[in-house]
């Protein structure tokens, strides 16, 4: 008798149980977007570290297309990084890949996004692109994808950069200098 109530209540459990979906890439995108509360920063602070940042430690060189409007809190730069998909013999391709980061600073904080991805499918012509979408559903419908899996490599490669990118942004803006922090403290009794 208990094995027929454990055999009713396990097949009870996996009718039950939700179904797991593989990762298939189709409905992938690749961006990163986050808005940050910081009230006692002040817009225009907020912006001139984002510019700075933008201007002097922004990594992902070659840079193009920097933008700035204090009056709207904006900074926009197109950033430059790589992905690289394998032949179905193994050889890694090395592609240039292009994003917009895009920051804008509000009374109560600011918000910031990394994407529009842009792959540069042949070196030698580096003004033609195409979106990163289009090219992660070329390569899913590509014969050797069993093999290579570029699809997945590609969007995970490229989710990476995103990351990357912003976590990059996000710790130039916590680590504010002193100077423009509010107080901390009692100041001192001179």
């Amino acid at each position: 008798m208990k094995k027929v109530l454990f055999g009713l209540l396990l097949s009870c459990l996996v009718a039950l149980a939700p179904q797991a979906h593989a990762q298939d890439g189709s409905t992938a995108s690749v961006s990163y977007t986050e808005s940050v509360l910081a009230e006692d920063a002040g817009k225009e602070v907020l912006y001139k570290r984002a510019l700075d940042w933008m201007e002097n430690h922004f990594p992902y060189g070659p840079k193009t297309g920097a933008k700035s409007d204090a009056a709207a809190g904006l900074v926009r730069a197109t950033g430059t990084g790589k992905v690289k998909p394998v032949t179905t013999a193994g050889k890694e391709l090395e592609l240039v890949i292009r994003f917009d980061f895009v920051f804008r600073a509000t009374d109560k904080g600011y918000e910031y996004s990394i994407g529009s991805f842009r792959l540069t499918p042949d070196p030698k012509k580096p003004e033609e692109t195409v979106m990163l979408s289009d090219y992660i559903a070329q390569l899913a419908a590509e014969k050797g994808n069993g093999k290579t899996f570029n699809d997945r490599r590609v969007t995970a490669q490229a989710n990476a950069l995103a990351s990357e990118a912003a976590m990059n942004f996000r710790s130039y803006m916590n680590t504010m200098p002193a100077a423009e922090e509010s107080i901390v403290g009692l100041p001192a009794n001179n």
